[in-house]
């Protein structure tokens, strides 16, 4: 949905002077695109992970001076910009999840389709690894991560299991884990939803990089930091994050006037316009050219209004 995203972003990016924030840098493919369909203007790229952000300043070498990469997570946007003396910006961009790199890196833990360390440490500089949240964490805890992050139906069973097995010996290969929760998880449940462990995967990734707490200060902060005029395109890649873009872009939509009044002051009027019609999903052909495209979920919203959020 590469192009979407810069059809939307468009715009806000073609005056020059513009500053557009990757938060989500990657391997710097969305910076790039962005790079050379608007010349004029400034891009600040964003990851946590200090190898995509070696990778991606060797492929946006050749930009020079329009390129600033920081290793910051997103949730540190408003920060990253303060210590960049900029008030604000004309676009951002959230491409959610994890990265091609990071899921074709098998020491990195991510995929659960090949066996490697329980890691899913995003920056693997710091925090805990996957391995030491189902090693360490109470069972309760677990259910509630599985249930919350994982949508697992199934997470009591799954849980007993890891805590039976834990005290035989602890985790620390995916390809154990994977095992378990197939051996786990009732025949009905097997049949349905793809790999039964990709929900037990999603979530304890959400729980090591603290995803979704991220999540919840990266996007109001974008709608604060945006300019007048501005726009802000998300790529989401399941519900938990899609529900809480839409939560936050609705509510900037919104009138907050108290109901009955006969004209509405500037200070209740909607500071955002929404510019996608619900969640833009990713064609067939989008999906044929690249399988991980088919849970994407797209939403952009454009600034209105002076007033912060």
């Amino acid at each position: 949905m590469l192009q979407r995203c810069l059809d939307l972003l468009a715009p806000a990016l073609q005056k020059p002077g513009a500053v557009v924030v990757d938060c989500t840098l990657g391997l710097g493919g969305h910076s790039e695109a962005l790079l050379t369909q608007f010349p004029e203007a400034h891009l600040i790229g964003l990851d946590r992970d200090k190898e995509a952000l070696r990778l991606s300043g060797e492929r946006l070498a050749p930009f020079g001076d329009r390129v600033t990469l920081v290793h910051a997570i997103y949730a540190d946007l408003a920060e990253v910009l303060d210590g960049l003396r900029i008030p604000a910006v004309q676009g951002i961009l959230f491409d959610l999840g994890v990265s091609s790199m990071q899921l074709d890196e098998a020491d990195r833990g991510f995929a659960y389709a090949q066996d490697a360390p329980l890691d899913m440490r995003m920056d693997q500089t710091t925090g805990i690894s996957a391995a030491e949240v189902l090693n360490t964490y109470a069972p309760g805890e677990l259910v509630r991560i599985l249930r919350q992050y994982g949508e697992e139906k199934q997470a009591k069973r799954i849980v007993s299991a890891v805590v039976r097995e834990r005290e035989k010996e602890p985790f620390s290969n995916s390809a154990r884990l994977v095992e378990l929760i197939r051996d786990a998880l009732p025949q009905a449940a097997k049949r349905t939803g793809g790999n039964p462990a990709k929900r037990t995967f999603q979530a304890l990734r959400i729980e090591v990089n603290g995803e979704l707490s991220g999540l919840e200060r990266a996007i109001p902060a974008a709608v604060d930091r945006i300019a007048v005029g501005g726009r802000i395109a998300v790529l989401s890649y399941h519900s938990l994050e899609d529900r809480l873009v839409k939560q936050v872009f609705a509510a900037g939509a919104t009138s907050t006037a108290p109901p009955g009044l006969p004209v509405v002051p500037e200070k209740y009027q909607p500071k955002l316009k929404l510019l996608t019609r619900g969640a833009e999903l990713p064609t067939e052909e989008e999906i044929a050219e690249n399988r991980r495209a088919a849970p994407a979920r797209f939403r952009g919203v454009e600034r209105i209004r002076e007033a912060r959020l």
